[in-house]
């Protein structure tokens, strides 16, 4: 049993000029122990993904379709479903968050171990205030920061240091799951390859199952068991990472693969996709990556491919999957490694 099943959800934005289609009947399984990579460009939903999952909507949302069953142990839960105040009880115990930006992410005024010590006691009533100070130790030192610290503030913190200290804070109520959304944008790639490399351990020493999202996908690689591509609301590969960089079969992933310098084999010229994603106001008919296609026939532009399995594990949306090499995208053009 996945940790995790999302099925088939939708999930639009209300807005004076229609509906954003921002999630649009996305499918798949996060499982005991797995880190799952969301990659794909910027606009195209995946941090709507990870709100809707936590119920963390703006007011002009509305959920159109699907399900989010989350597994505690005990149960099987249905999330879409569930009033606000029963989903407290699922919010860091059950499905933490890593969010985008450390810096924002911590109250200025407040001590960093104080804020931590917060989140503890609202799902750990019982747990004495010495029990859950060593706590707060022992997840500092899991994630690399000195106890010393937590009696400072915000502002005495590094980047680096701020980012280590949300993923304690993620931590806090030993979740099933924790999703970290682009957890080191903005720190430098030294910082950020640190990070990662602490959360890829602390991940494999607890067995946690994580959803990884980022737009880069040699992060993801780095990280991830599987790999998830999404564009314009959709998704549209789904395999292991092995499979998903030696074998790619949708266009648009092969199009991501072109456009990845490597330091290793030889040189080549790196292709880039022309145009732009669809506006999810009104986007177009049939495949949505269609317009920026080469291989988009008449079918392309008047039904919307199914995502299905085309060998074991490999889910491709696409009537026209191909393989990496033969790959051609409309309007690309070359540029020098």
């Amino acid at each position: 049993m996945p940790v995790l099943s999302v099925k088939n959800l939708v999930m639009h934005y209300r807005t004076k000029k229609g509906y954003v289609r921002a999630v649009d009947g996305v499918s798949f399984d996060v499982g005991v122990g797995e880190v799952l990579g969301i990659v794909g460009e910027s606009g195209c939903g995946k941090t709507s993904i990870s709100m809707a999952i936590l119920r963390l909507l703006p007011e002009n949302a509305e959920f159109r379709g699907g399900q989010v069953l989350f597994d505690n142990g005990n149960e099987t839960v249905d999330l879409v479903g569930l009033a606000d105040s029963a989903m407290q009880k699922y919010r860091w115990k059950g499905i933490s968050m890593i969010f985008q930006s450390a810096m924002n992410s911590l109250n200025p005024v407040y001590r960093v171990g104080d804020q931590i010590l917060e989140a503890m006691k609202r799902h750990y009533s019982e747990i004495s205030k010495e029990a859950a100070r060593k706590r707060v130790e022992e997840l500092f030192r899991l994630v690399g920061l000195d106890p010393k610290r937590m009696r400072q503030y915000p502002h005495q913190y590094s980047g680096g240091m701020k980012q280590r200290a949300v993923i304690a804070m993620a931590l806090a109520c030993d979740p099933r799951l924790v999703i970290a959304d682009e957890p080191t944008t903005a720190l430098d790639v030294i910082v950020q390859d640190r990070i990662m490399r602490e959360l890829k351990r602390i991940q494999k020493d607890l067995d946690m199952s994580m959803i990884y999202i980022s737009h880069d996908i040699a992060v993801i690689a780095e990280i991830s068991d599987r790999v998830a591509i999404m564009y314009a609301g959709k998704l549209v590969e789904l395999a292991d990472t092995l499979t998903i960089f030696e074998r790619p079969m949708h266009p648009y992933t092969n199009g991501l693969m072109n456009a990845f310098p490597s330091v290793v084999g030889q040189k080549r010229k790196l292709r880039t996709i022309q145009g732009e994603p669809p506006d999810l106001l009104k986007p177009p008919s049939g495949c949505r990556f269609a317009p920026r296609c080469s291989y988009a026939d008449g079918r392309c532009k008047e039904a919307d491919p199914e995502f299905r399995i085309l060998e074991e594990g490999h889910y491709v949306a696409c009537f026209h999957p191909v393989e990496k090499e033969g790959c051609l995208i409309k309007g690309v053009t070359e540029s020098a490694e």
